[in-house]
């Protein structure tokens, strides 16, 4: 599949009840099955990040169930019945989640798998008993970080087939796709949301386009007492609007390589890969795929393991401020 057509799952409407997502990954349908219907591997990357699983048992047939239990960071265990209705091997998945000993489910799931080309497009859909229902828990999966967990099924994936440490992230904006676009590649836009929080940006150079590159500035605090960190990117990939690939390394003023000033140990070189996905007229995702890139020492490698709470909440941060930024621009527009 080319970058700019459609999939199916574009054209799907959810009711208003519904909670709906869609994910494509890179991997076959016969991988991405087997991942998730694994307890071993489903324990590698079902959940929040930070959460771990245990699965005390599981029948996968009409009528079985999953018993299994989430542990939160904080300690606190989230205990789950999953019990299946629908089960079609490499194609579809219905069951009900959110059951305990004493309640009953929270809502009904369904989870259809396409092969497209050498890929796997997961659509996910979640049926509630109302559109308040549905509306209280899509805020809660937000606030609990809930959609982390196809990221992390992302990363699972990608270690398994290329042998990879990757961190992805997705978030859906309402914006059309040529907006969101210009927000990643025109500088006026991108520098007052990309920074982390709490820092300012503001480029020395900036020629964006394949094979130009930009040196840029963030700082944070006052005058007396602040930081500076100087950084450069380096374009290779830009088909404008579905794709944007570029490489990103911190430097001193005079644009010599440096290491990040709170993490000496951190990868030199660091490659950002963001998809742009058109899901509705006024709806876009955002898949950005972050990985070390070029040589690499097994400490680098470690820290970048470790930190990928830290990259959510850093990019969580970030996204936040996009979407403010897009609302100022699409008034006024």
């Amino acid at each position: 599949m080319s970058a700019n057509q459609k999939t199916p799952a574009q054209l799907t409407q959810p009711k208003a009840n519904e909670i709906y997502l869609v994910r494509v990954y890179d991997a076959p349908v016969e991988l991405v099955w087997d991942a998730w219907i694994d307890p071993a591997q489903a324990a590698q990357w079902w959940g929040p990040r930070g959460f771990t699983l245990t699965t005390h048992s599981k029948d996968l047939r009409v009528g079985g169930a999953w018993h299994y239990t989430m542990h939160g960071p904080d300690g606190t265990d989230y205990p789950n019945i999953a019990t299946y209705y629908e089960i079609e091997p490499y194609k579809k998945l219905v069951y009900d989640h959110g059951a305990t000993e004493i309640s009953p489910p929270l809502f009904r799931v369904t989870v259809l798998f396409t092969t497209i080309g050498k890929k796997t497009q997961m659509e996910m859909t979640m049926a509630l008993a109302t559109a308040e229902a549905a509306t209280e828990t899509r805020k809660f999966i937000k606030q609990a970080g809930g959609e982390a967990t196809w990221d992390r099924f992302a990363e699972y994936l990608a270690e398994q087939i290329e042998h990879k440490e990757r961190f992805v992230i997705n978030r859906s904006f309402a914006a059309p796709i040529d907006v969101m676009y210009e927000m990643w590649t025109k500088v006026e836009h991108f520098s007052r949301w990309l920074p982390p929080t709490g820092f300012t940006m503001s480029f020395i150079r900036a020629d964006i386009r394949v094979g130009g590159s930009s040196f840029y500035k963030m700082t944070k605090g006052s005058s007396e007492n602040n930081i500076t960190m100087y950084g450069r990117a380096a374009y290779l990939e830009m088909d404008k609007p579905y794709r944007l690939v570029y490489t990103q390394q911190f430097c001193d003023e005079y644009e010599n390589i440096a290491r990040h000033p709170m993490a000496p140990v951190w990868p030199e070189t660091m490659l950002t890969t963001v998809q742009f996905t058109e899901e509705a007229e006024d709806s876009t995702r955002v898949t950005v795929t972050w990985e070390p890139h070029g040589a690499l020492t097994i400490e680098e490698l470690q820290a970048f393991m470790k930190e990928r709470a830290g990259m959510t909440i850093g990019w969580t941060g970030s996204f936040d401020k996009l979407e403010a930024q897009l609302q100022a621009v699409i008034q006024n527009n």
